[in-house]
């Protein structure tokens, strides 16, 4: 069941992903308009009007809606932490393709999937009885192992045999973006059917 408090968290969620999204843009030079106000208010809206939405398909349609409207805005908020680091780790190295890119992916993989496990015990499945935090976490990373290497793969396939042509009148480091944003597409379903059918299985 959602109450008010878990649209004041989806929003608070809404903003930290645009701040981090703010980020991600510096380090591709992307400006547009209103960034500022897009990214700081207009999507902690959304956030919140997505959690909303969960609650009112789940209320009429399936309670799994619920669950998908929560995990939606924690999802996001763990893509931004991923694709910052990202930016950042491939800005400090200069790597954009190529096998190495698969390690210069990990680290925000990772540090989202922490937070990930977090959002998802204490809010999206709230799935914790106030003991051991972190005993789901083994099943959780497992899940989180698996989507690291089907997002690795993706991207190394994405950015080392795409058309030459694509990557220059994209540009590298926006084509890793892109690469990234496919794979975690992917990864996004992936991860909902473990947490729900592995990790936090009631």
């Amino acid at each position: 069941m959602i109450i008010k408090k878990d649209y004041l968290i989806g929003a608070g969620a809404g903003f930290f992903t645009g701040a981090l999204f703010l980020v991600v843009f510096y380090f591709l030079k992307i400006s547009f308009p209103y960034q500022n106000i897009a990214a700081l208010v207009l999507l902690p809206v959304l956030w919140a009007m997505g959690v909303w939405l969960g609650d009112f398909l789940g209320a009429r349609v399936k309670p799994f809606f619920s669950q998908f409207g929560r995990y939606a805005a924690a999802g996001f908020l763990s893509t931004a932490i991923d694709f910052s680091v990202l930016n950042f780790t491939s800005y400090l190295t200069g790597v954009t393709a190529g096998v190495i890119v698969g390690w210069i992916n990990a680290p925000g993989f990772l540090i989202a999937v922490i937070n990930g496990y977090l959002w998802n015990k204490l809010w999206v499945f709230k799935d914790y009885d106030g003991n051991n935090l972190f005993r789901d976490f083994p099943k959780f990373f497992a899940v989180g192992i698996g989507g690291l290497i089907i997002n690795s793969v993706l991207i190394i396939a994405l950015t080392t045999y795409a058309p030459v042509s694509i990557i220059s009148a994209v540009g590298s480091s926006k084509w890793l973006n892109v690469a990234k944003f496919i794979a975690n597409i992917a990864v996004l379903v992936w991860n909902f059917l473990g947490f729900k059918f592995i990790v936090f299985k009631k």
